[in-house]
Formats: structure tokens, C-alpha cells, sequence
């Protein structure tokens, strides 16, 4: 029963993937082909794969570098660098862009695109850098340095090829994010076939240009989660017994530039966008701030569904995956992480076209929306309720039941409590991700329905950036505590 209720969890969260596959047979082999070699198509291919060849090495060089100097040297102000490097996370990428735009009007192109890439996508890096770091057995660098390494050689040769794991999935993870990514590049006026999808679907409800441009927006994520399979392949890393701490080297005379460098990180990062949002909130006024509070109380109810539909589905999947292992069962986990791997853009058009012509009366209502955040956020809390549910013996259970305690009773007393801080933690990063979605939202939100990241968008793509500024601040308030979550979760973990 439970497999079988997961496996209709499975299919209804896999109804993008079918949205790809149906797209394609209705437009036929001709009409797309015509539609896929287009010059227009080749552009496309040409901005989004520079975007995200170019942005993750951004993100792995500004994450795994800064993780290193906070962990692993002698950095002045270590403990102020490692928080205001976290800090972007709590700032949306459009709320990023949106700060450089108004500041800097003349960016735009694949440079700047870069640029907005590595100052808010670095910390998905860096957090878990942090973590592997704090993971690692320092033996292997102390034998490297009384073979006589110098630092830099020892981080090269040593500490590097070991945080080759929370690279690649960091990099994954903002791979995906810039494939997803709408209202930053929009505001830069760079195209992707994101922006372009939604060009396309504002133009005619979506057609076979946007199922032709959709294909291959699809294709490029089965790649790149493919490409991340491949490259981390089955390596694992331990560590002996000790909890000892790694040493921290000597910056010596590398101790001013690396010091300026991580402040050119933070100003890029955290000062430039957060001066221009205090700026035009100075010149905000009781008018615009007074749609914030509906706004900001229907984004609070929808992230919480989105969070509670989440926990309800992730916590029969992550048991199934762990307490009865097996292929179903791990064919079925990797339905939801291959669901979840699609851009918001192809999930909100997917339950367009499903609504529309099997459910009419769900077509932009709030179920749709809660049904869109469980689909792309799902894995941001199977992760981390699998890790904490493997880390239960059953044996405790067992002990329970022998006293006669019913098997219901038994995990409600003894799993359900120690499983609690899994959940909170990942219903906390859904919730993060439902307040801050823009693409989905806008196109499956129930007219007259505002939250407070589609608010931000209607003013500020009116370049009416005072009237933004108020939605800017809120959204920063609501990611505040996910984030301190996610980078206290980060840096007390001894391993990534």
C-alpha cells in the first residue's frame, strides 16, 4: 500500500516530463524540427549554455574559495566573512539583479548575467564547501605538509580532489537554478530559454514555440543531472576517528589580497544590492507599503502549503527509499528528484495544459500553486528527512514493540520526534523557495492574487523601483530565518 501510494505520487509529479514528451508528439517530427533549428534557437543555446558554463565556474571559484580561507586559514574577521558569505541566499537573484540594474543600468549581456549569477548563487556552494571542509580527515593534509607541501600545494593537491563531491553537487544545483531563472536575466534583458518561454507563452499561450523551445530547456537538464551522475560516480570519502579540527595555514603576505577579494565578494554580493533596496525604500512612502502586508500574508499561506504538502509526500517516499530498499523503491525516489530537476516555466505550463483540459475548475487557483511548489521543492526536504530517517536505528521500534507498544504508536513516540528536526529543516527550505518562486507563480496564481515576489515583479518590471523597493525588503525579512537554518545546519555538521 505504501509503494503504490507513492508510485501515484510519483506519476502526478511527473506530469512535466509527460508535458515534454506529449508537447513533442503533438507538434510533429517535422514542425519541431522546423522549430528547433531555427537561428533563433542556436542563440538561445549559445546564451543559456555560456550562462551556465560560465556562471557555476563562477559560483565554484567564489563558494570553494571563500570556504577554504574562513575554514582552513588564518583569515582576519574569519567569523564575519563566513556569515556575510552565506548572506545572499536570504537575497532572491531578482531582487539581486533588480539592485544592480537600478545601479548600474548599463549592465546587461552574458557579463552581467555572470556577475548576478555568482553573487547570488555562490552560497549554494560555499555552505556545503563549509561542511565538507569540517568533514574532512585533517591527517592526510598534516602527512602532506611533513612530506614538506606548502599551503597552496597542500589545498591543490589535498584538500581539493576531497571537495570534489560538494562541488559537483553544488555546481548541479546552481546549473539548474540559471537553466530556471526568470525574472533575473529578464531584468538584464539577456535571453534564455526561460525568458524566451515565457516571451512565447505571453504571446500566444505558450504554442508550439514554446513546447519546441521547452524541449530543449528539458533536454539541458536531463544533461546536466546526467553529466553530475557521471562525474561524482561512487567515490566516498571518510575520515578516522578524530574530531580533531584541521589545521589553518599561514596568509602571510597573501593576507591583504585575500582579504580584499572576499570584500570585492560581499560588496558585490550583499552592499551593492541591499544600498540600492534601502535607497528607493528611503523614497517609498505609506501608499507603497500599503499591498505588502496581503501580499506578504498570501505568500506565507501558499509557501506553507507548498511546505506541508511537501513533508506529507517526502515522509512515505523517504521511509519507502530507506526502511525498504530496493529498485521500486529507488526508481520511485528518483521519479521525484527527476520532477523536481525541471524548470518552474515547463511544471507551471505542464499544469496549464493538465488543467485546462482535465480539472477546468483547478486552472489558477491556490491548489494548482501548492501543486507546482510540491513538485519543484519536494527534494529540498526528501534530502535532508532521508539522511535523518537513515540515522534511526528500527531496532529502537522494535525494543518498543517488544514491550507491546503498537507498531503506530511506537514510531510516533520514538521515530517521530527524533525525525522532527529533518522536517522542520526541510519544510523550512521550501517554504524559502515557495516565497521566493516568480515564473510558476505568475502564470498559475489566481487572478487578483498577488505574493509578494509577483508584486516586487509587476513593480519593478515597471521600472517603478520605489514602489518595488517595500516587496524587496519583505522578501529578504521572509528568508532571513530559512537561511540561518540552512548556514547553522552547514557549519555544525561535521561532514558534507
Amino acid at each position: 500500500m505504501l509503494a503504490l501510494g507513492v508510485a501515484a505520487a510519483a506519476a502526478f509529479a511527473l506530469i512535466p516530463v509527460g508535458y515534454v514528451i506529449v508537447s513533442s508528439v503533438q507538434t510533429g517530427g517535422p514542425r519541431l524540427l522546423e522549430l528547433l533549428i531555427r537561428p533563433r534557437v542556436a542563440e538561445l543555446t549559445v546564451n543559456t549554455v555560456m550562462l551556465v558554463a560560465l556562471g557555476v565556474a563562477a559560483t565554484l571559484v567564489v563558494g570553494i574559495g571563500g570556504a577554504w580561507l574562513v575554514e582552513r586559514t588564518t583569515l582576519p574577521l574569519r567569523r564575519v566573512f563566513a556569515v556575510a558569505l552565506a548572506a545572499p541566499l536570504a537575497i532572491p537573484a531578482f531582487v539581486t539583479s533588480y539592485g544592480w540594474a537600478s545601479a548600474a543600468p548599463a549592465l546587461n549581456g552574458v557579463g552581467g548575467a555572470v556577475l548576478i549569477a555568482a553573487c547570488a548563487y555562490s552560497p549554494l556552494v560555499y555552505l556545503p564547501a563549509v561542511a565538507a571542509l569540517r568533514g574532512l580527515d585533517p591527517a592526510l593534509e598534516e602527512a602532506a605538509r611533513s612530506l614538506g607541501l606548502g599551503s597552496w600545494a597542500v589545498f591543490v593537491r589535498v584538500v581539493l580532489p576531497q571537495l570534489r563531491i560538494a562541488a559537483i553537487g553544488g555546481g548541479l544545483v546552481v546549473g539548474l537554478h540559471l537553466l530556471a531563472e526568470y525574472g533575473a536575466f529578464a531584468f538584464l534583458e539577456f535571453d534564455t530559454f526561460t525568458t524566451a518561454i515565457m516571451d512565447a507563452y505571453r504571446a500566444n499561450f505558450g504554442g508550439a514555440n514554446a513546447a519546441a523551445l521547452g524541449v530543449v530547456l528539458a533536454g539541458l537538464c536531463l544533461l546536466l543531472v546526467i553529466g553530475e551522475g557521471r562525474m561524482r560516480g561512487t567515490t566516498r570519502l571518510s575520515r578516522s576517528a578524530s574530531s580533531r579540527p584541521g589545521g589553518r595555514a599561514e596568509l602571510g603576505r597573501w593576507t591583504a589580497p585575500a582579504v580584499i577579494s572576499l570584500l570585492v565578494v560581499v560588496g558585490a554580493s550583499v552592499v551593492v544590492p541591499m544600498a540600492s533596496v534601502l535607497r528607493w525604500t528611503l523614497r517609498s512612502d505609506a501608499a507603497d507599503w500599503a499591498p505588502v502586508a496581503p501580499t506578504a500574508w498570501q505568500t506565507v499561506l501558499l509557501s506553507v502549503g507548498g511546505a506541508a504538502v511537501c513533508a506529507a509526500v517526502a515522509l512515505p517516499v523517504a521511509w519507502l527509499a530507506v526502511r525498504h530498499r530496493g529498485r521500486l523503491s529507488g526508481a520511485l525516489e528518483g521519479a521525484f528528484y527527476l520532477a523536481g530537476s525541471f524548470p518552474a516555466i515547463i511544471v507551471a505550463l505542464a499544469l496549464v495544459g493538465v488543467t485546462l483540459r482535465a480539472a477546468p475548475a483547478l486552472y489558477q487557483t491556490a491548489v494548482t500553486v501548492v501543486v507546482a511548489y510540491a513538485i519543484l521543492f519536494l527534494p529540498r526536504i526528501l534530502v535532508p528527512l532521508r539522511a535523518g530517517l537513515a540515522q534511526i536505528s528500527p531496532a529502537w521500534e522494535e525494543a518498543a514493540r517488544s514491550l507491546g507498544t503498537p507498531p503506530w504508536r511506537a514510531r510516533l513516540r520514538i521515530t517521530a520526534p527524533l525525525l522532527a528536526p529533518a522536517i522542520a529543516s526541510g519544510a523550512a527550505l521550501v517554504a524559502l523557495g515557495a516565497s521566493n518562486e516568480l515564473t510558476a507563480t505568475l502564470l498559475l496564481a489566481p487572478i487578483g492574487t498577488e505574493t509578494v515576489a509577483t508584486g516586487f515583479w509587476s513593480a519593478a518590471s515597471a521600472i517603478d523601483y520605489v514602489a518595488a523597493a517595500p516587496y524587496a525588503v519583505t522578501l529578504i525579512v521572509l528568508s532571513v530565518p530559512a537561511v540561518y537554518l540552512m548556514f547553522s545546519e552547514a557549519t555544525s555538521r561535521g561532514g558534507a
